[in-house]
């Protein structure tokens, strides 16, 4: 609301005239700025049809803040020529003027100024002769209004109410009082949305981090794996418990899988029941039935699995570094640290003659970005790695060490069979990003 004392003065005004008046002629009369003017018809225009208002426009021509600077002043060149006394001016000294620099070459063009560069003390200016002098202005457009009065015209103001409120209703004071007219075609205040989770947000720093570190992300979007690609293709055996019911989601339809590399395929079933490679298997009668059925993919890492397979299939090897972040799901009773659906983190390089000193070095680089920097490291058993460490991060709210990820190095009997160089060793962690 304008000031009210404006507004009274302002409806008074009016009150006396017959066809209204002009708001930049009552903003000078009373010696405001117009603005403030301005304001008041705008309240006024608020509480309905007290006033009429009508937007003029008109043009005229004022000086800009440069030209009413020359017109006090003088111009650059003028103010250059009367800087200089008889005997002349030094050219350094003249340029260290505000002025000097426009001022000079505008004042010798005109030829009110020469340059006697052969003067012993450096060159030096004198006056000729001075007879030009301007101004600088600008087309202003000003805007205004004519104000009249209106069909429910005024000099007293009555406050508008802007809502109805229970107390009105309830005391019955809402029939004597005047409200604000409703705008239906009113926008309202835009709503709070489209923020990202919180877990989006660490997800997005993760990926970050393994983006400046170089790893290249893998497709993730097989919620749907076989056991074969989820167990048996990292040398997991099929009587592992993590393979029952009361650990993993098996689907009913379709149940079963029939797409494998079946030179692959032989390889792991050999090496499972047989042995090789080195080694002398889990020594048990392997079946493929087993390795059909379709689950919900317990881990990424069977993305990890795919991914290192099809590599060992290029003429020639490269190193990669991949990572992944996506959902995983495991049949676990709901509590304060399990869920039966949440993301894994993984992180896997495959390079020649990587070691266990290369996998804590990275995992010390890769904490590090994420602001951990006390880690201890803990022999742990996986299927698929050996050896394996369970990593520790020191918690300094809850002073104690906790554990934040899981790591090893992949197992001949897993990557042997996908046929990768045996020269080249396969560094991976991972661990939960709700965690």
């Amino acid at each position: 609301m304008a000031d009210t004392g404006v507004v009274e003065t302002l409806l008074q005004r009016i009150e006396k005239v017959d066809d209204g008046v002009d708001s930049l002629e009552v903003a000078s009369s009373l010696g405001v700025d117009h603005q403030v003017i301005v304001g008041a018809v705008k309240s006024l225009q608020a509480l309905g049809d007290v006033i009429s208002a009508e937007l003029r426009s008109s043009k005229r021509w004022e000086l800009t803040e440069e030209g009413t600077e020359i017109a006090e002043q003088g111009s650059h060149e003028a103010r250059v020529f009367s800087s200089i006394p008889l005997e002349g001016l030094g050219q350094s000294e003249l340029m260290k003027l505000s002025f000097g620099k426009i001022g000079f070459s505008k004042a010798m063009s005109n030829k009110w100024i020469r340059v006697d560069k052969a003067h012993e003390g450096g060159p030096r200016i004198f006056r000729t002769v001075c007879d030009n002098f301007y101004l600088l202005s600008w087309l202003l457009t000003v805007k205004s209004y004519w104000i009249s009065k209106g069909n429910s015209f005024s000099t007293t103001v009555t406050k508008q109410e802007a809502e109805l409120t229970p107390e009105m209703i309830a005391n019955g004071s809402w029939k004597e009082k005047k409200f604000k007219p409703y705008n239906f075609e009113a926008l309202g205040v835009a709503p709070d949305c489209g923020h990202l989770h919180p877990l989006m947000k660490v997800r997005t720093q993760f990926r970050q981090i393994f983006l400046e570190m170089g790893f290249t992300e893998m497709p993730t979007n097989n919620f749907i794996e076989s056991s074969f690609w989820n167990f048996d293709s990292l040398f997991q055996p099929q009587q592992h418990p993590a393979r029952d019911q009361h650990d993993t989601f098996f689907l009913s339809d379709p149940a079963l899988a029939h797409e494998f590399p079946q030179d692959y395929l032989e390889r792991v079933k050999k090496v499972h029941s047989e042995g090789g490679f080195g080694s002398q298997g889990y020594k048990y009668d392997w079946k493929i039935e087993e390795a059909q059925k379709n689950i919900l993919r317990t881990h990424t890492t069977a993305v990890s699995a795919r991914m290192l397979y099809k590599l060992a299939q290029q003429e020639k090897f490269t190193p990669v570094k991949y990572f992944s972040i996506d959902r995983v799901f495991r049949n676990e009773t709901l509590d304060a640290t399990h869920l039966a659906e949440f993301h894994q983190i993984e992180g896997v390089v495959a390079d020649y003659g990587l070691t266990l000193g290369d996998l804590m070095g990275i995992l010390h680089q890769f904490f590090t970005k994420l602001g951990i920097t006390k880690l201890r490291f803990k022999p742990a058993y996986n299927p698929y790695t050996e050896p394996s460490m369970e990593v520790f991060s020191y918690h300094e709210g809850l002073k104690k060490w906790v554990e934040v990820g899981n790591s090893g190095v992949f197992r001949p009997e897993m990557l042997l069979p996908m046929g990768l160089p045996e020269d080249v060793s396969v560094i991976a962690w991972g661990l939960s990003l709700e965690r």
